[in-house]
């Protein structure tokens, strides 16, 4: 097992892996932009290095600066946590070749799955259902698209290969739209990813956002945690994660997952991964992987009882599995809220002064979070502070427990979230449970709950 680990990251997922690391007996490195240097979770750890100023790119983003800290602290390997360099195949191939330890896949994994072209070629080659639409990227030929549209009906959606965060897409309804969307996309493309390289896929109308978590060790041996339900989003950004998934049929989500081990089987996956799904009369149709750990693993966490985190250090320490599928048992129900500075219904961002906070508390209460009374939230990164979870033996007691943290917590100095998260948490579409991923920006273009 590794003696020190440098945190690549920042915020609650820093304070997150610090704390995984602190009980299987690891001594932590943070590294952190000015910005950040009176942060928590730099205060706690063992070691702290300043790797540059507020700007993303000259501090989490600065690879040199990263792998110059981890040589002057002796770190053994590192931890990207998601955002920033986490997918980043390149970062991982550095951390590799400068003798460190990367805590996530192999970067030839992380570049299969990075390419959704490639990605796409490889789940259908481990019989994983994907969205109909082009085999790979789109020919330059206008005819051949405009036949490859026909042949996926429309609506159809035109998507970057390297995109991702809801840019590089554009739904098309007609083939006289068409080929301007082909190149509008292409162009933007080019610019936000540098990869021009587009796809087509089946618009799906009305899909939810389904998710299966998994775990691979370097022996060959993969297992699913189950899955998550993540279609309250706004502009493709989730703002509520549940698991299990509402209304899911079990023997159904047991062979989607089944499908998604096994494929980690076939590409040699290593670490914490997700499989992301649309999902629409029964059947499910892969999107994308994401090759590290997401924002809203605690769910899983709670439903299974497996410290995900932990299982990600110990597989890149070599260490095989300590279950199989047969051991996993999923127990009871848990939703996060994600707490963001932000205003509840215009989503405008809200950095400034915490001038008072109270984190709530009570059984099957979990709360993620970096911030304290009189932190300063920062105006350089995202505006996520924090993640309220519930866990209860029902979907229903799960959702009383959350309305009640809801009533409890207190973050005063900067707007937030919290009255859009109680909105929710008592609409009735939300109650009965099954909303599409397109709901949330319907019922506030409604002006629900404003």
């Amino acid at each position: 097992m590794f003696e020190k680990i440098l945190i690549a990251n920042r915020g609650e997922i820093a304070l997150r892996i610090q704390r995984a690391c602190r009980e299987m007996g690891i001594r932590t490195v943070a590294v952190h932009s000015e910005a950040d240097a009176d942060a928590k979770y730099v205060k706690l750890a063992d070691e702290s290095v300043c790797i540059g100023p507020a700007v993303s790119a000259l501090s989490y983003l600065n690879v040199p600066a990263i792998i110059s800290a981890a040589e002057l602290t002796d770190a053994e390997a590192i931890h990207p946590g998601y955002g920033f360099l986490s997918e980043n195949a390149d970062f991982a191939e550095r951390i590799e070749s400068s003798g460190f330890v990367f805590i996530g896949p192999r970067p030839e994994t992380i570049r299969l799955m990075g390419d959704k072209v490639s990605a796409k070629a490889a789940m259908r080659a481990a019989n994983v259902p994907c969205v109909p639409g082009s085999d790979g990227a789109l020919p330059d030929d206008p005819e051949a698209i405009r036949q490859m549209a026909q042949a996926t009906g429309y609506p159809i959606i035109i998507k970057a290969s390297g995109g991702g965060g809801g840019r590089g897409m554009r739904v098309v309804h007609s083939e006289g739209a068409l080929l301007n969307a082909v190149a509008m996309t292409q162009a933007e493309a080019q610019s936000a990813f540098g990869n021009p390289t587009v796809y087509m896929e089946r618009y799906l109308q009305t899909p939810r956002h389904i998710e299966i978590q998994v775990l691979a060790d370097q022996h060959g041996h993969a297992v699913h945690l189950g899955e998550r339900d993540c279609s309250m989003q706004r502009r493709h950004q989730k703002i509520l994660e549940e698991a299990p998934a509402p209304g899911l049929d079990r023997a159904l989500r047991d062979a989607i997952g089944e499908r998604c081990a096994e494929a980690c089987r076939q590409i040699g996956y290593r670490g914490a991964g997700t499989f992301e799904f649309l999902y629409e009369n029964g059947e499910f149709f892969f999107i994308e992987m994401n090759t590290r750990v997401q924002v809203e693993h605690p769910v899983t966490e709670l439903i299974t009882g497996i410290d995900i985190v932990q299982q990600q250090i110990r597989i890149a320490a070599g260490e095989p599995l300590p279950f199989t599928q047969q051991d996993i048992i999923f127990r009871g129900h848990a939703i996060e809220c994600r707490i963001n500075a932000e205003h509840p219904y215009t989503f405008m961002p809200s950095p400034g002064r915490i001038s008072a906070y109270h984190a709530p508390g009570g059984p099957g209460i979990r709360v993620d979070s970096h911030v304290y009374q009189n932190y300063v939230i920062p105006p350089y990164y995202d505006s996520m502070i924090g993640k309220l979870l519930a866990h209860g033996a029902t979907r229903e007691q799960a959702i009383a427990r959350m309305r009640t943290a809801l009533l409890e917590i207190v973050v005063e100095g900067v707007n937030t979230n919290i009255l859009l998260h109680q909105d929710l948490m008592n609409d009735q579409n939300v109650l009965q449970g099954g909303t599409s991923i397109h709901y949330l920006e319907q019922k506030l273009a409604l002006g629900g709950g404003n």
